[in-house]
């Protein structure tokens, strides 16, 4: 980050909890990293993620969604964050842009103000219709159901 912003680039950056990553997360990323150049993901870590998705979450473990995030071309670095939003994170890492997706689009982001107090925007990215972990786990545990 230190290299990027020295030659005067921009750091974005993307949260969430990026369980089961599909079309609709590789969509936000690639979206997210052209608006700068370097692009770091915040994510919850799983203890984060049960509380506020539920004890049957995450699907897929921290170090392994880190895993995949990182392997993704458009991704240049990934935090894992412990508590409920990536407040922390986000003021150290203090992103020139703030990344969140369509279904955001027309409300204000609880992370805003904090982003907007360095003079960091905020943006949403149209989102990838069809596409949603949960919507994804409810299909396969139907699928199995049916078997």
């Amino acid at each position: 980050m230190a290299r990027v912003r020295a030659r005067g680039g921009k750091i974005v950056g993307a949260g969430g909890c990026f369980d089961l990553l599909h079309a609709g997360h590789l969509s936000l990323l690639e979206q997210a990293r052209l608006l700068g150049d370097a692009l770091i993901v915040c994510i919850n870590s799983d203890a984060s993620v049960r509380r506020l998705k539920g004890d049957d979450r995450p699907v897929i473990g921290e170090r392994e969604r880190a895993a995949l995030l990182t392997a993704l071309d458009c991704v240049d670095g990934v935090i894992v964050f412990g508590e409920n939003t990536p407040a922390r994170v986000l003021t150290e890492l203090r992103p020139d842009i703030w990344v969140k997706g369509g279904d955001y689009a027309g409300r204000r982001i609880a992370e805003a103000d904090l982003v907007e107090s360095w003079g960091g925007e905020v943006v949403t990215v149209p989102f990838l219709d069809g596409h949603s972990t949960t919507t994804l786990i409810q299909h396969v545990a139907q699928q199995a159901g049916a078997r």
